[in-house]
């Protein structure tokens, strides 16, 4: 029987987590290496479930998730 796609993962680059957590790549790397964050490694480039990093935030005590546009930092407002 032929997969519709339905229950696709979707995988980030390092970059992408990076952003969207607000640290260094070399941060997301780090967790990777050290297991704090499941990866899967295509070649020498790793991807991360999107799951994983939503499970990560929330362990980090970011309930309900993270939108990056939602974010007030971003646009320069301050205070």
């Amino acid at each position: 029987m032929a997969d519709n796609g339905g229950s696709r993962t979707t995988f980030l680059t390092v970059a992408e987590v990076a952003e969207l957590l607000r640290v260094s790549r070399m941060t997301v790397y780090r967790w990777v290496h050290a297991g704090e964050i499941p990866a899967v490694q295509f070649g020498r480039s790793y991807r991360v479930p999107r799951a994983a990093v939503d499970k990560f935030m929330e362990e980090a005590g970011f309930a309900g998730g993270y939108d990056i546009a939602d974010d007030d930092r971003r646009s320069g407002t301050v205070g």
